[in-house]
């Protein structure tokens, strides 16, 4: 396994190279099945396409349903299919990279399998990491997979638009983001009703623009 990280590393130091000389600010999004990874790139693009160059790296264990929802919305996105592996690692990310113009991309997003686990522990030369949390899965996810927390500098709480209809706590939750990660910036928002979008807008564009590599 250290052999492994050792080699994903450099790999992924490789990777930051790249993007540095390419001037891309880049995202690692990570979260369980089904929180909206998605759906929140999806939002994302649709209020940001205007200001900032956009391209999305989607992972799946098979399938390109992603990545055509993202490709409908006049964005490059490059489908990655690991076939059975639970997490991307630096190089399958770097053999997608030769599928995108790196050059006319402000703003990559890397949307990783969905798993709480093993993405947490591989760099992919990423800016940002950004965990996403959806209230049906409950309260327990930040202490089952605090990994995942500890490691991303954002935490995403989404589809608050159902907080009446689940058993789960947002207050017990940003706290317990807090316990892991005192630094972490965390957002809660619906991307059905648009409820938090802004701040989430807001964050991601500072970041970009303030990146001036």
């Amino acid at each position: 396994m250290q052999n492994v990280m050792a080699v994903n590393d450099l790999l992924a130091q490789e990777l930051r190279k790249s993007f540095d000389q390419n001037k891309n600010y880049v995202v690692n999004l990570l979260s369980s099945p089904g929180s909206g990874k998605t759906s929140l790139l999806e939002e994302t693009i649709r209020r940001l396409k205007k200001d900032i160059r956009m391209a999305v790296i989607e992972g799946d264990i098979v399938g390109d349903q992603d990545a055509r929802r993202i490709a409908a919305l006049d964005i490059p996105a490059v489908q990655i299919n690991t076939g059975g592996t639970c997490h991307l690692d630096a190089r399958i990310v770097k053999s997608a990279l030769p599928e995108l113009d790196l050059i006319q991309v402000d703003l990559l997003f890397i949307e990783n399998v969905g798993n709480l686990i093993c993405p947490a522990s591989f760099k992919l030369g990423e800016d940002l990491r950004v965990v996403l949390l959806s209230t049906p899965e409950g309260n327990d996810k930040v202490k089952k997979y605090p990994l995942a927390f500890r490691e991303s500098q954002a935490a995403v709480i989404n589809k608050t638009d159902l907080l009446p209809h689940v058993d789960f706590d947002l207050d017990q939750t940003r706290r317990d983001i807090r316990d892991i990660n005192t630094q972490s910036e965390i957002f809660a928002l619906s991307c059905k009703t648009g409820e938090g979008l802004d701040s989430w807008m807001n964050y991601l564009k500072g970041k970009v623009q303030g990146s001036a590599r």
